[in-house]
């Protein structure tokens, strides 16, 4: 990380020196040529490093709001596309799984990866009894490389911590959350329950674990038809269809923190797979994150802003959100920058639907951008970051994402009476 940073001073001052001696003319290309380079630098290097940088630039790879388009282009690669391992590596991570080799296990086995993440890749498969699989191999030593990264991570934020500005529990939280992504066990049962919990939406589909096929380290699923996010985009579906996709997958999103009170929590494009009728497959749960609060209930302190009743019911709301690890004097200086952006998305008394409209730059207000600057600044000066939403933030962050990249159109009203309760305000996280 340390050699890409300087590799990246070393770009920028080459680039500016350009700009000092070949003046304004084609400076925008000049640019342009200039993050392109830097960005397929960045992507190449978290790639090879998978694990947490890995998923950092998958995280970035969502920052439309911030990041330049040809920095976005290139950090997408790493959704699906990071370099895989050696195909005889593969086959050994296999065979010390599982103890046999795939062509002992399988009828067909594609020794060519068609996806490689940061923790693992899959391979097509046939079973013995002639159904199409995917094979998830993880890779080598992938938890320890966590857990070393992490101990470097916390050497390089002694001084924050010491502050308080990052919370040592918030790093425990995200180690937690990457180590719980390298047992697949643990993510064939994640299948097994949202599988069963999602079952009601029949335009969703979550691949089925064969457990007889899995370890740890190697995932065997069913495989889900379908293409890319990209791939949907490029056929230029309608604007009807794109506000379909877009109200099932917030529909999804409600089902899982309402009723499963768990959620998905790396919803990043690469992770969707999508047919031309606008069905949606769900895939890797390697990551989720069980829920603690009552959305609902929270959802209805936003509606109403109760927390302006009294010091005791902001003393509540404050509660639900960060129990009693912070001070009540503290944690009380989020409560107007909460209610500017709830203003701003929902004013109180309005009879009008709530539609959340990503169609033009209704979808980007620039007031309710700037009150979500305000907000984080507030938090991270104020020492206001409740570890506990860090994995619910990563979800809703990618859920908007690809609201954003569908330009969709959903009416939040219908969909929450939808499950019997009103309208019920702004959306919590």
């Amino acid at each position: 990380m340390g050699k890409l940073g300087f590799s990246l001073m070393g770009s920028y001052l080459g680039y500016q020196a350009q700009n000092l001696i070949l003046g304004e003319d084609d400076r925008p290309q000049r640019q342009s040529r200039f993050r392109q380079k830097a960005s397929r630098r960045v992507r190449e290097e978290l790639g090879a490093l998978k694990g947490p940088a890995m998923k950092l630039g998958q995280l970035l790879s969502m920052q439309d709001n911030i990041l330049p388009e040809e920095t976005l282009a290139e950090l997408a690669n790493l959704q699906m596309h990071a370099p895989a391992m050696h195909a005889s590596l593969a086959r050994a991570q296999f065979k010390s799984a599982l103890g046999k080799y795939p062509e002992e296990l399988f009828r067909e086995f594609d020794p060519e990866p068609f996806a490689a993440a940061s923790l693992g890749q899959v391979h097509r498969a046939i079973t013995l009894d002639g159904e199409k699989v995917a094979v998830k191999i993880q890779y080598p030593a992938i938890r320890s490389a966590i857990e070393n990264d992490f101990k470097l991570l916390r050497s390089a934020t002694i001084p924050t911590r010491l502050t308080g500005h990052l919370p040592s529990a918030l790093l425990d939280e995200i180690q937690r959350g990457l180590l719980e992504e390298t047992d697949y066990v643990r993510e064939a049962d994640n299948l097994y329950f949202f599988r069963k919990g999602l079952g009601g939406l029949d335009y969703v589909t979550v691949p089925r674990a064969y457990r007889e096929l899995s370890t740890d380290r190697v995932l065997t699923m069913s495989f889900v038809e379908g293409g890319s996010f990209a791939d949907f985009l490029k056929r230029k579906p309608s604007q009807t269809l794109r506000n379909l996709v877009g109200y099932r997958l917030l529909e999804m999103f409600e089902v899982q923190a309402r009723v499963l009170k768990s959620l998905h929590a790396d919803q990043h494009p690469g992770n969707y797979i999508f047919q031309p009728d606008g069905r949606i497959g769900l895939i890797d749960f390697g990551c989720v994150k069980r829920l603690s609060i009552d959305v609902l209930e929270l959802r209805r302190w936003y509606r109403d802003r109760a927390w302006r009743e009294s010091d005791a019911a902001a003393r509540q709301f404050l509660t639900m959100i960060y129990g009693n690890a912070v001070p009540f004097a503290r944690a009380r200086k989020i409560l107007p920058m909460l209610e500017r952006m709830m203003d701003i998305m929902r004013p109180q008394g309005s009879k009008s639907e709530v539609v959340i409209d990503y169609r033009d730059s209704a979808g980007r207000k620039p007031e309710l951008k700037e009150a979500v600057r305000e907000y984080t600044i507030q938090v991270l000066r104020d020492k206001l970051i409740n570890p506990e939403f860090a994995f619910i933030m990563r979800a809703d962050m990618g859920l908007h994402h690809l609201l954003r990249e569908l330009n969709a159109h959903v009416n939040l009203t219908k969909l929450w009476e939808g499950f019997g309760d009103g309208p019920a305000g702004a959306h919590p996280f």
